[in-house]
């Protein structure tokens, strides 16, 4: 009798197993799902990199020659994530060098210099890249950028990731500025010349 009781009770106990394990599955299945949508939310509603949720409005690279040397990239850069990032690096594809510059003080005052730290742009905001302001300077040019034409640069980010993006080259009239240590634009700050606003390059 004792034998058929056993055999009578694993039936009910395997039942109840299954049951629990059903209910612990089921709690498993839910976590991720709410942890995908926290996270959603918490980026802007992008998936991840800084690059995921880059935008650029109105890009431009003032006109060049080669034996110019140097130009400047402008635009607003937006972030559609839900934190801050910051560009540490910027590529172009027709110079040597592009670095990221900012200007400290205002018009034949004003020195262009490196910004070490990248630019920072504020979560779901924007930042302007104007003459006279931040902007992306192009060193040791390859080649002619003509008005009328594209060309294509690379912006890198503090997490590593990448983004590209197109802008049009654009006759802009202003002063040339010359800059202390010339076409080798040494590390350091930099005086310029000419008309009230750094960035007519």
């Amino acid at each position: 009798m004792a034998h058929a009781r056993t055999l009578s009770l694993a039936p009910l106990s395997l039942t109840l197993l299954l049951a629990l394990a059903a209910c612990g599955g089921t709690d498993t299945d839910e976590a991720p799902d709410t942890a995908g949508a926290d996270d959603t939310s918490a980026e802007g509603g992008e998936t991840g990199t800084a690059a995921d949720g880059f935008s650029v409005t109105d890009p431009w690279i003032k006109a060049a020659t080669e034996d110019d040397g140097m130009t400047a990239v402008f635009g607003e850069i937006a972030n559609g994530t839900g934190t801050d990032v910051t560009v540490v690096a910027a590529a172009h594809e027709g110079s040597e060098t592009a670095e990221l510059h900012e200007v400290v003080g205002e018009g034949t005052e004003g020195t262009m210099r490196e910004k070490e730290d990248g630019f920072l742009v504020p979560a779901g905001g924007t930042l302007p890249l104007t003459p006279g302001g931040d902007h992306i300077m192009l060193m040791g040019l390859t080649g002619d950028l003509e008005p009328g034409s594209e060309t294509a640069l690379t912006l890198e980010f503090a997490d590593g990731s990448i983004a590209e993006f197109t802008a049009p080259v654009k006759e802009h009239a202003g002063a040339n500025e010359e800059y202390e240590g010339g076409d080798g634009h040494e590390d350091g700050d930099q005086e310029h010349e000419g008309d009230d606003e750094h960035g007519d390059h």
